[in-house]
């Protein structure tokens, strides 16, 4: 290594000695050390750091074009669509006006059929309601002769002086009030009478 360092002074004898009358000094062995350190260096940062970061700027740059390629696309999209939309509104206008036209003729009939229908569901719920009112009156009757039947029972009761309850006299006071159902007020009048 001495050799080699000592022939690489000899050959930059020259230029050693006018360096070092000038007061600089240059030594070929540390250049030659100091170059292959910086080549090794590089190596080494081309492979560990350039690479890297090359790729990952390759990478972005495909993300941002990629980006721009799919706005592009986008672009040409919404502006197909607002054609389609346009498209499509006119249409649909052009349609709801011949709905509106449909509909108020269909409208008109309906109204002459629904007046006609609540005409004929009046005069059915008047049927139902007075059939309704007679099914109750008579429901009421049962019960006022019912009524009727226990108190004459009671009153019975009171003047014979012991309780009738048996099903054969009952039956016999109902038997009477259905008879005399049209004379229900006079019947009740005179029952009402013989309990007091």
């Amino acid at each position: 290594m001495y050799a080699l360092a000592a022939g690489g002074f000899h050959l930059l004898g020259p230029v050693l000695a006018e360096a070092s009358s000038s007061g600089l000094v240059f030594n070929g062995f540390w250049i030659l050390i100091a170059a292959v350190n910086f080549i090794f260096f590089l190596v080494v940062l081309q492979q560990f750091a350039f690479g890297p970061v090359t790729r990952i700027l390759a990478e972005r740059r495909d993300r941002i074009e990629q980006g721009l390629r799919d706005a592009d696309a986008a672009r040409k999209e919404r502006e197909e669509t607002a054609l389609d939309r346009n498209r499509v509104l006119s249409d649909a206008r052009h349609e709801a006006n011949e709905i509106i036209q449909r509909a108020q003729k269909g409208a008109e009939e309906a109204r002459a059929r629904d007046l006609e229908a609540a005409h004929d569901e009046i005069e059915r719920l008047r049927q139902q309601a007075a059939a309704e009112i007679e099914a109750e009156r008579q429901r009421a009757l049962a019960d006022v002769r019912a009524q009727i039947a226990d108190l004459a029972l009671r009153a019975a009761g009171r003047v014979v002086g012991e309780t009738m309850t048996s099903e054969r006299e009952r039956r016999l006071v109902e038997q009477f009030l259905a008879e005399t159902a049209p004379g229900t007020a006079a019947g009740g009048a005179a029952s009402g009478g013989a309990a007091n």
